[in-house]
């Protein structure tokens, strides 16, 4: 019989009966494979640590939301969030279900072409269009969202040069309820700046205004906000056709909708509190079709959700590489992933989990990367049980913007993999090389 292993002796609460002040016991959660692939497996074949996303759960996630959607409005399109994730296997399954591409840069609208997507498919969303990039644009039919008036006096001069009619939309920012309210792009539906911008798109020969755009904050906690927001853009698009009998094509809310991670600070879990599509899908169609829009004229409903269709299906796989304890007496564990590559770790407490059976046995614990800083921190404080050196540990909901806002330092950044439909994985992104930078360096002589 195998000799069990030692663990040390702890003095743990008496959790017995229900109820008691402690609340009911709790089983750890363990993440043992993904998609049907042991967590072993994939590290042994990609290396620890490993972004690991999921094709069944980005194309699930993708179609419950347009689900929720469709049945409650008649026009839906998404346009997929390219600054959340940009790598192109991912881009390119959000496209074959069916969505367009939004971009905030030249590089994004660059790559979004390489994958595929027609240019009147594209919206170009951003404070920084260079006159370049709105000729890109502009050659390439996209709908051009108009940040602010020094881009709006620009694009008219661009279109004069090229002697080409542009497809705008402005983007408005206003107040919707949500604090901090997102005023720094585009123009304010309260001062009149947003109908002073559209009375002069109106009368530029070349612009021909196709849309209103908004986007409220990021990880919106309050459907009604969304809303509010439909309401003011809707009352927008009725003014713009009474004074110019001219009626707008689409209707875009932008993105921000929350997904299950749970906010540093907050009480609840983000599984609990995060809305659902319906309820998003249900204060916005209820504003449109409510509002003094024709139903003949109802516009396009243009969705550029993020975070919310990637979190769910992104895992990074990572491996303990210490024990130790702080001078407090807290224990600490250090693995080999860091804050260079979960930018996200600053403001989410990211689910860890083991990928085994491990000890009952759990306390207040630190999980540090292994960078030399000591902002390096995945979580500050979490009931973690016992681990081992070598323990191979699961990352969960980091599907958004982490694999855009990561960087190299200290460590070269990993491979990351997709699991297909059929349960074959892929590598999608290489792991840096010293021929990664090699490669872009340059040392001159002396």
């Amino acid at each position: 019989m195998e000799k069990l292993k030692y663990e040390k002796p702890v003095i743990s609460k008496i959790t017995a009966g229900v109820p008691n002040k402690f609340g009911l016991p709790t089983k750890q959660k363990i993440i043992t494979d993904i998609d049907g692939i042991a967590v072993p497996e994939l590290i042994e074949n990609y290396g620890s640590p490993a972004f690991v996303f999921s094709e069944k759960t980005i194309r699930k996630t993708y179609n419950d939301a347009k689900r929720a959607f469709e049945t409650r409005y008649p026009k839906v399109q998404f346009a997929w969030s390219y600054k959340t994730n940009y790598l192109n296997a991912v881009c390119s399954i959000f496209h074959d279900e069916g969505s367009w591409a939004e971009v905030v840069s030249g590089f994004e609208f660059e790559k979004a072409l390489l994958n595929g997507v027609s240019g009147s498919n594209i919206l170009f969303n951003g404070p920084d269009k260079s006159e370049k990039d709105l000729e890109m644009a502009i050659d390439n039919n996209a709908c051009i969202h108009i940040d602010h008036f020094d881009e709006l006096y620009l694009l008219i001069e661009t279109t004069r040069k090229l002697n080409k009619k542009a497809r705008v939309a402005i983007r408005v920012n206003m107040d919707t309820g949500i604090y901090p309210m997102w005023d720094r792009f585009g123009f304010n539906y309260e001062n009149g700046e947003a109908w002073n911008a559209i009375n002069r798109i109106m009368l530029a020969q070349d612009l021909d205004l196709i849309g209103l755009h908004t986007h409220i904050g990021t990880y919106i906690m309050t459907a009604s906000a969304y809303g509010v927001a439909a309401v003011k853009l809707s009352n927008l698009m009725v003014a713009i056709s009474r004074k110019f009998n001219h009626w707008i094509k689409y209707i875009d809310m932008g993105g921000g909708f929350a997904s299950k991670n749970t906010l540093k600070g907050a009480y609840m879990p983000g599984s609990e509190t995060c809305p659902s599509f319906d309820e998003y899908a249900e204060a916005i169609s209820n504003s449109i079709i409510s509002s003094e829009i024709p139903h003949e004229h109802l516009p396009v409903l243009f969705l550029e959700t993020g975070r919310a269709l990637i979190d769910d299906a992104g895992y990074l796989l990572t491996s303990v590489l210490a024990n130790k304890r702080s001078t407090t007496g807290r224990r600490t564990i250090v693995i080999d992933a860091g804050v260079n590559m979960l930018f996200t770790t600053f403001w989410y407490n990211l689910g860890v989990f083991p990928s085994k059976e491990v000890s009952s046995h759990a306390e207040e614990t630190t999980i540090y990367g292994p960078l030399c800083m000591n902002i390096d921190v995945i979580r500050e404080a979490i009931n973690f049980p016992q681990v081992n050196v070598g323990d191979q540990l699961v990352i969960e909901r980091v599907g958004a913007y982490n694999v855009t806002q990561w960087m190299q330092f200290i460590t070269y950044r990993p491979n990351i993999v997709l699991i297909d439909l059929d349960g074959k994985t892929h590598i999608i992104r290489k792991s840096d090389t010293m021929e990664t930078f090699n490669n872009s360096e340059l040392n001159p002589k002396r």
